[in-house]
């Protein structure tokens, strides 16, 4: 099944792909998927977490193979020669989640998407992104880059590598941090504020983002109290994209340097973020390389 879709840009707009695990319904945003194949036998690899059956190689790419019912404990199938893998590509990394089923593609608005409250939704411990409900079926999007993390921490956002900056000034330029994970939010904020920047500003996701910037234009200076924008794309409500094109749109607010920092950063989307007017576009683990910018881009 080919998932080669493409978007039009800054449509505030994504294509979920919808499969099955012990007859619950799971998504994953289709940016995300490279190709989806029947289950195919592994090689397991010693020493390994529990939850990677282990590595293949279906081309010229050697790909890690994740469990995705054993990480969520739920039943697995005990016959799995009617499986699916679903290969992906974020963060850099090729890697494949085993699923019972795939059922279709929907392509859903970010504003549709419910985001989980404080009972489901904690930095530790979250794994969903959003709900979206279709035909009365409720269908939850996983947080994929966290699950990989959680399997596989060295993986996730490399926040040593702002130890190797050395020794910085402090700078209280006002940087808008917009991601809508906790635990990446925090972990973007307090890397920012060890590099030497201490007046960071936050939003969960492109809508509010949008109107604290709106709300900051009609009161006056608004390039003084936002120095620099980093924003995730994924998010509930208002994606990143959308957040882009009206920024880079708007007659005032368009000289404040954005950057897309963002697990989804491929040679496809980066063509999207550059046709938006991104001032530089950066995958989400190389935190040390997003001051670097953010030095270049607010001298």
């Amino acid at each position: 099944m080919d998932t080669n879709i493409l978007l039009e840009n800054g449509t505030n707009e994504l294509e979920v792909l919808e499969f099955t695990i012990d007859g619950n319904s799971y998504g994953i945003n289709v940016a995300k998927v490279r190709e989806i194949i029947p289950y195919h036998p592994v090689t397991p690899v010693p020493n390994s977490h529990t939850c990677i059956e282990g590595i293949f190689m279906p081309r010229d790419v050697m790909i890690t193979a994740i469990n995705l019912p054993r990480y969520l404990h739920l039943r697995e199938n005990a016959d799995v020669k009617n499986d699916m893998m679903i290969i992906t590509n974020f963060n850099k990394l090729d890697i494949s989640f085993h699923v019972d089923k795939v059922l279709g593609i929907h392509r859903v608005s970010w504003a549709d998407i419910i985001t989980p409250d404080n009972t489901i939704n904690t930095a530790d411990s979250s794994i969903s992104t959003g709900v979206i409900k279709i035909d009365g079926k409720l269908i939850i999007i996983l947080d994929f880059e966290k699950i990989v993390t959680d399997i596989s921490p060295e993986t996730g956002l490399k926040v040593s590598d702002i130890d190797k900056l050395g020794v910085r000034n402090r700078s209280e330029s006002p940087i808008l941090t917009v991601e809508d994970s906790p635990l990446l939010g925090k972990l973007i904020r307090d890397s920012l504020i060890k590099a030497g920047y201490t007046n960071i500003l936050t939003a969960s996701n492109g809508q509010q983002a949008w109107d604290m910037l709106s709300k900051m234009k009609e009161e006056g200076n608004v390039l003084n109290k936002v120095k620099c924008i980093i924003t995730d794309i994924e998010m509930p409500i208002m994606d990143g994209h959308r957040l882009t094109k009206l920024v880079k749109t708007d007659s005032v607010l368009e000289s404040i340097p954005l950057i897309i920092f963002s697990s989804l950063v491929n040679s496809e989307m980066r063509l999207k973020g550059e046709a938006l007017g991104a001032n530089a576009q950066l995958s989400k683990p190389e935190i040390g390389q997003l001051v670097e910018l953010i030095d270049g881009l607010i001298k």
